[in-house]
């Protein structure tokens, strides 16, 4: 059948009843909210339409059902991060928390249309709260390097499908990315690399801070990555004493012949993409050195509580030598404060710090140790992000001929990436899901516009599989499409340049 659905929102909320016509809008419409979601709400409908809503004064506050669009909080009206919106002959959207009026401001946007007459909001009783805590999408910034205005114009686009924390990848074979001051040579000689001999670059820690206080603004947490042990060819171009000869196994071999690319050589910058070759020196006091200190100087401009240690990929490292370093690393992240999250593979090691956070990137059907790993977080006393290769990354292929992506997880079309459970992957009890993330590898993505092929749609999939209710019955695939089309024309209007792929009904207007 063809599913309808009145209210053209995505992520779906919690309860949506659709009202007659539109409440229209002009430049004396009038937004009473002392709000930061306010200001955004008056730029956001003037991008769209053109249209600057006028900023309600001190009288207009006196008597606030002289406004006709009015934001205010009330913690008892929904969950954290949740919301009520009424739209009728006025707006009333009521916060939960600053966050909540963040995100009904999002789904007010959506329901912006211009018909015949103008422009106008559709008119909606909508109550909302997320499903789950943690909706997060990662960005590679190391295969491929993004600046601080790419940072936040990607922030703006996924904030807007209420996803609330970003990972930058800031670390990898490639590149250095971030200033730490006790170790200059990171970004002095190993940040102007990147893939295919693109363009590198680092954030200063200023630049951070800036990424970050403009996160925090649109309700998004910001965890920095170190990846370690493995992953970690460029930190042995500044340092080589730090980091081990690399490891080239056949496959590495075979993989580099067949695209062309050089292997790695031991204190050269290495451009090519493949993993599972270098290693920091595990049994060197000095590589513990380093770690604390890029740790402390990372949490010293991190406001959020979590620092990720990486742990994937470390093929050429003894089994051993990783637990002993998956142990150190843990604790070396309590003890500068923070809660540290690592990828399953760190599962292995025995002692990991208690309440170290896991994060999966196994396939929906868990292979070989992969969700033993994963459970060993969770009987440690911490908990889990949900990332399947296979459904939740954004870097794979939509189609087998799609100029960007991989397929080496899986070719995920929009669909897949929408039917996916992410508390059925593992045996561990539901409330140990935290939530999900959708990684954005840039190994084929040398601009923002081919990262924004690859991550719109999808990433609206992803924040619907995080946000909505499962049982809800719009939380189908045939609801979803269309609704899914009907952002179409504020993804133009927002200059996103999304893949329209076609198992969408991508609307006009």
């Amino acid at each position: 059948m063809v599913f309808t659905h009145s209210l053209p929102l995505v992520p779906a909320p919690v309860s949506a009843t659709a009202g007659e016509g539109r409440m229209p809008i002009a430049a004396t419409t009038r937004v009473l909210g002392s709000s930061p979601a306010a200001a955004q709400l008056i730029d956001a409908v003037e991008r769209r339409s053109g249209i600057r809503l006028s900023a309600a004064d001190a009288a207009d506050a006196a008597d606030s059902a002289s406004a006709d669009i009015e934001l205010r909080l009330d913690p008892a009206v929904a969950a954290p991060e949740g919301y009520a919106l009424t739209v009728g002959d006025r707006v009333e959207l009521v916060g939960a928390d600053e966050a909540g009026l963040f995100y009904g401001v999002q789904t007010l946007r959506q329901l912006l249309r211009e018909e015949e007459h103008g422009w106008g909001f559709l008119r909606a009783e909508i109550r909302d709260a997320p499903r789950f805590g943690r909706r997060g999408v990662m960005l590679d910034v190391t295969r491929h390097f993004f600046d601080v205005d790419e940072v936040k114009t990607f922030i703006d686009s996924i904030s807007a499908l209420k996803f609330n924390h970003l990972h930058l990848h800031l670390s990898d074979d490639q590149g250095w990315r971030i200033q730490i001051d006790s170790w200059p040579l990171l970004t002095e000689l190993s940040s102007s690399t990147a893939v295919d001999e693109a363009r590198g670059g680092f954030y200063t820690k200023d630049d951070y801070r800036e990424i970050v206080a403009y996160a925090e603004e649109r309700h998004v947490l910001l965890i920095p990555e170190i990846d370690l042990p493995g992953h970690t060819h460029a930190i042995g171009v500044a340092y080589p004493e730090l980091v081990e000869e690399p490891v080239v196994s056949d496959a590495l071999r075979s993989e580099s012949l067949q695209q062309g690319q050089p292997l790695p050589v031991h204190g050269e910058a290495y451009l090519g993409t493949g993993v599972g070759h270098s290693s920091v020196r595990i049994h060197e006091e000095r590589t513990y050195e380093f770690v604390r200190d890029v740790v402390r100087e990372l949490a010293e401009i991190t406001p959020g509580p979590y620092l990720h240690v990486g742990g994937d990929e470390s093929l050429g490292t003894p089994q051993a030598d990783f637990d002993l370093f998956a142990e150190r690393v843990t604790a070396i992240v309590v003890e500068a404060g923070k809660t540290p999250i690592a990828w399953h593979e760190m599962g292995s090691a025995a002692d990991i710090a208690e309440g170290t956070i896991g994060q999966y990137w196994g396939k929906t059907t868990p292979e070989g140790t992969h969700a033993e790993e994963a459970a060993h977080f969770v009987e440690r006393g911490g908990a889990l992000i949900m990332s399947a290769a296979d459904a939740a990354y954004l870097d794979m292929k939509y189609t087998a001929d799609f100029p960007l992506g991989l397929t080496w997880a899986a070719i995920i079309d929009v669909r897949s990436a929408y039917e996916w459970e992410p508390t059925a992957v593992l045996d561990v009890p539901d409330d140990a899901i935290l939530g999900i993330e959708a990684p954005l590898w840039s190994e084929t993505t040398r601009t923002l516009s081919d990262v924004e092929q690859l991550v719109f749609p999808r990433a609206a999939a992803q924040a619907e599989v995080a946000w909505s209710p499962r049982e809800a019955p719009e939380r189908v695939w045939e609801s979803f499409r269309v609704r899914l089309g009907s952002l179409a024309p504020l993804w133009k209007a927002e200059g996103i340049d999304f893949h329209p792929a076609d198992e969408i009904p991508w609307s006009e207007r």
